[in-house]
Order: structure tokens, then sequence, then C-alpha cells
């Protein structure tokens, strides 16, 4: 019990420490790529911070752990809207583009409408598992060409300050990575093996401690974007998060342990909710093209409900 405590004590204090060293090493990246923040924060903060999702789910899958490997990836994206997003929207409104919307909000609700409909089959196949890893390459040229068109059209920029040296940025993005992966699994197999020893199910460990421990990344990292008044990372690093936790890790999952078996209770509960979050995300993001602070209590406030659920359900 003692140890399980220390790893959750300090999984924090790594994830805490590498948040503040992502975010400002992903600030610097995206002045020295002339990128917006968004960019960055759908690729290098969202792939980046998912990593400890990748590691979990497809351990748990060659070990015959359904559901841990596929609750995380579910109970991951209903935490990264409505836990994250609501924190992150608290501390400071969340300006929301209309293009980023449209795209990358469309393509978070298309995804985990995908993700439903082969839940609904009752296993996740590797045919479907490499599909979704295909689909991934396109969204990511997608959003490369985008980007550079939005540069085109509006000019170069005169940067405001300085750029940060490059050895530093790499050190900043790489050491912030690394630090918040450690915090993540050490904070994860803490809290799994306190949640064992109290005897509760692997699909709800999935569902709510691996999925929440491994979403600490994003939730340190949109936390203090957020406070480091950079709402447009912390956007970009839940869209992009929820992308790449269904069509990478999913794919990987199904390519390396083909056929893994859906729980009955994510098929009729969990899919369903994280499909109505996502849905939730692009309404409250299409108002006024900003997640207010009154929207990100009731994104909490839902959150809070799915968990009161899952508790009466356990």
């Amino acid at each position: 019990m003692l140890l399980s405590l220390a790893l959750v004590g300090a999984g924090l204090v790594l994830l805490i420490a590498g948040g503040e060293f992502l975010v400002r090493g992903a600030s610097a990246l995206a002045l020295r790529l002339g990128v917006s923040p968004l960019l960055i924060g759908l690729t290098v903060v969202g792939f980046g911070t998912s990593t400890p999702e990748l590691v979990t789910s497809v351990q748990a899958a060659l070990i015959g752990s359904p559901g841990i490997a596929l609750g995380n990836i579910v109970g991951s994206n209903i935490a990264n809207i409505l836990l994250i997003l609501g924190v992150a929207a608290l501390i400071m409104p969340i300006p929301c583009g209309r293009e980023a919307v449209l795209r990358d909000g469309t393509i978070v609700l298309g995804v985990a409408l995908a993700f439903a409909a082969v839940a609904a089959g009752g296993a996740y196949g590797r045919p479907a598992g490499l599909a979704a890893m295909v689909l991934l390459v396109l969204y990511l040229a997608l959003v490369v060409h985008r980007e550079r068109r939005s540069q085109t059209a509006g000019g170069e920029e005169e940067a405001a300050s300085a750029p940060m040296p490059w050895p530093a940025v790499a050190a900043l993005v790489l050491g912030g990575l690394a630090t918040v992966i450690l915090g993540g699994r050490l904070l994860v197999d803490g809290s799994v093996d306190l949640a064992r020893l109290l005897g509760v199910s692997e699909t709800l460990i999935g569902l709510t401690v691996v999925a929440v421990g491994t979403s600490l990344p994003e939730l340190v990292t949109s936390v203090i974007a957020a406070l480091r008044r950079q709402p447009e990372l912390a956007l970009g690093n839940i869209l992009g998060s929820n992308i790449y936790n269904v069509l990478f890790i999913g794919g990987v999952t199904a390519a390396i342990e083909p056929g893994v078996a859906i729980p009955d209770r994510l098929i009729a509960f969990d899919a369903p909710v994280m499909l109505a979050a996502s849905l939730a995300l692009i309404v409250v993001a299409a108002t006024g093209w900003r997640i207010s602070r009154l929207e990100g209590l009731a994104l909490l406030a839902g959150y809070g409900a799915y968990t009161a659920s899952l508790a009466i359900n356990a």
C-alpha cells in the first residue's frame, strides 16, 4: 500500500514538472517553425502526451486484458473532453477557431462514431486496426496541408521576440515528453495496484483509474497551457489526443493482438458516452467559437455524472 502511494506521489510530481517543460518547449517550437500553437498541440503535444495510453493499451492487450486496453482508450477520450477541457476552460476561456472546430472537431466525432460501430461487432480486428492507422496518416497530411495554405494566405509574420535556440527547444520538448510519460507510468502503476486492492473490476479500472491516470499528461499540459495563456495549445492537445487514441492506439492494439474482444458494457454504455462527449465538444466550441467558464463547468458536471454512473454500476 505504501509503495503504491509513493508511486502515485512521484508520478504527480513528474507530471507537473514535465507539463511545464513541454508547454514551454511547444510554444518555442511553434515560434521556431512559424506555425500556429494549435498545430503543435494537434501533433507534437497531442500525440506525445498520449504515449502513456499507447504503452498501457498495448501491454494490456498482450496479457489478455481487453477491458483495460479498450477501456483505457474510451475512458481517456471521455476524460479529455469532459474533465480536462472543463478544467482548462474554468482557468481561462478557450478560443476555438472555426476551422479547427469544423475540421478537427468533426474528425474527433467521426472517429468516435467509427469506434462505436466497430465495437458493436464485439471485436476489434486487424483489418479495422490497419484502416485506422491509414486514416491517421491521411489526417496528418490534411493538417499539414491546411497549415501551409494558411501560412501562404496570411503571409510571413515578424516574431515578437528572439526565438529560443534549437538545442534548448529540443531539450524542453523531449525532456518534457519523457518526464510526463514516466510520471504517467508511475501514477498508473500505483493507481492500478490500489484499485485492485479494493477489488475493482478490470473494465472499471480501465475506464477510470487507468484512463484518468494516462490522461494526466494531457490534463497537466492543458492546465499549464491555460495558465500560461496558450489556450489554443490546450484545445489542440485534446483534439489531437482523442484522434490519436482511437486511430493509432486502437489501431496498433488491434494490429498487434487481433480480434481484441470488446466488453459488453463498453459497447452498450461507454462507447455511446464517448460519442456524446465528442458531440458536446463541437456544440460548446461552436457557441461563440469559444469554450466559456460556464461551459467548462457544464463539461465537468457531465464527467461527474459519468463517474457516478460507473460507481453505481460497478
